[in-house]
């Protein structure tokens, strides 16, 4: 993570202009408005993630592939990461409110979209993935997904907008437990729904569920003004991002390094669905996420209420090594215990990670390119989980297992993976896992996680001052 020593960064960088109404300032009203968003979010995300759960257990139990999930999780990382910085550029340049109203319309329409062909070729055409449909039918359901990431964006700045800086922390939790509860309640329903209902009824629920959010959000008030335009801009601001991004010290390095730490974990948005459903089955393995994503909501709780301490850069660090750590050993034997168990403690310390990334972000940048940088961000993070998660598929299905189902493969690493149906999965992880290790052990010693723990101290809090007229 070393750089060059960089120019001291300007200490009035963070101080935005007015973005609040005239006579209206942070406090209870706004910090309720922020609520009231966020369980709108909670609602559009348990839809999102209801269907994208749902189209993954039912493409692997049609195909029996982990190619093809793999190419599934890698696709929605893929196109999230690719619209990442034109997210980030609408959200800057529009009321927050309209860009979620926005994205809800457009993921409804795209639901409907794959509900008319599901009706319209059913399900024994479209469940050979051989077949152009089966791909069509996904790349709809993956563009209602996508878009619906575009909230995620806005969600961010809302934080910054509408909640006083000794509470953003905190705030950031209570996202965190949100997105907790979310996979909790999808995880379980998405299971049972596949395999109780079908894949034609969970298409029909999520449409209801996304037409019930965008209802919902209609009414709710968000006191902001709307942005300053910025006369010739593009639509992929890409130079305002990073102009915002390397006037803060270290903040490229923490961007490169959550970038590689994503590059892993491509591995287990690939593999661990497929390695939880050779231990379980559909509805028993919806119902452990579920159980497992209490993980989340535990996690985010504790940072809602305890906040992440004097140094989240630290904070941060400190949490992916834990990450790490479980990555080695959740899989070391084929015990449906230990996996469970591995899950819960893997999400019950991600609500900290996420909000520590954003609670830095949100005092060192300023609150009018937010949007861009935390777009920016999100395309070059997750622009390395599909790749991981396209190499590791093929790699996975056509070389590590049939070598540890083979003989001289059980024989050679018994002694560390046990005996088990899905000891080439438990590899990749191990493997995954040590990688990461070793990355944040650098990255604790590093120049630049000490620069950018010293602009986050130095770092006064965001002014939403003024009015209307600024």
């Amino acid at each position: 993570m070393d750089e060059p020593d960089p120019v001291p960064a300007d200490p009035a960088a963070p101080q935005v202009e007015a973005h609040l109404p005239p006579g209206v300032t942070r406090g209870p009203e706004t910090v309720r408005a922020f609520r009231q968003v966020l369980g709108n979010t909670l609602v559009a995300n348990v839809t999102s993630s209801y269907l994208w759960f749902a189209l993954t257990f039912w493409a692997y139990l049609e195909t029996r592939s982990v190619m093809a999930t793999a190419i599934i999780g890698g696709g929605y990382m893929l196109f999230t990461a690719v619209f990442g910085t034109f997210f980030g550029t609408l959200v800057d340049r529009h009321r927050k409110k309209q860009v979620m109203v926005m994205s809800s319309t457009v993921t409804l329409v795209a639901y409907a979209g794959s509900g008319g062909l599901w009706l319209l070729l059913g399900e024994d055409r479209l469940a050979d993935w051989g077949s152009a449909w089966f791909w069509l039918f996904t790349g709809v359901i993956l563009v209602g997904g996508v878009v619906e990431s575009l909230r995620n964006i806005a969600l961010s700045t809302t934080v910054t907008l509408l909640v006083p800086e000794d509470g953003r922390d905190k705030a950031n939790g209570l996202v965190g437990t949100v997105q907790g509860i979310s996979f909790m309640i999808t995880s379980v329903f998405s299971g049972l729904s596949v395999g109780l209902l079908g894949m034609g009824w969970t298409l029909a629920i999520a449409m209801a569920l996304t037409g019930v959010a965008l209802l919902h959000l209609l009414p709710i008030t968000v006191p902001e003004l709307d942005p300053e335009p910025e006369e010739g801009g593009p639509h992929f601001d890409f130079r305002g991002a990073i102009t915002a991004i390397t006037a803060v010290p270290g903040l490229v390095a923490l961007i490169l390094f959550t970038t590689f730490n994503n590059l892993v974990s491509g591995v287990y948005i690939a593999l661990m669905d497929p390695y939880g459903l050779e231990l379980f089955s559909v509805e028993a393995w919806g119902i452990v996420l579920g159980v497992t994503g209490l993980g989340f909501v535990v996690g985010g709780g504790l940072v809602a209420r305890f906040g992440l301490g004097r140094n989240p850069v630290r904070t941060l660090l400190l949490v992916n090594l834990a990450i790490a750590l479980l990555g080695m050993t959740f899989t070391v034997r084929e015990w449906a215990w230990l996996y469970v168990l591995g899950i819960f403690l893997f999400m019950a310390v991600i609500p900290a990670a996420e909000a520590a990334e954003q609670t830095i972000m949100q005092r060192v940048v300023p609150f009018r390119t937010q949007g861009r940088v935390f777009g920016f961000a999100q395309s070059v993070e997750l622009a390395a989980s599909p790749i991981s998660a396209f190499l590791i598929g093929p790699i996975a299905e056509f070389a590590l297992i049939p070598y540890m189902e083979s003989e001289e493969g059980r024989d050679s690493w018994r002694w560390l993976l046990g005996d088990g149906d899905a000891r080439g999965i438990a590899l990749v992880f191990m493997i995954a896992g040590a990688i990461m290790f070793v990355t944040v052990l650098v990255a604790l010693t590093s120049a630049p996680y000490r620069r950018l723990s010293a602009a986050y101290a130095d770092a006064p809090p965001q002014q939403l001052e003024g009015a209307a007229s600024d």
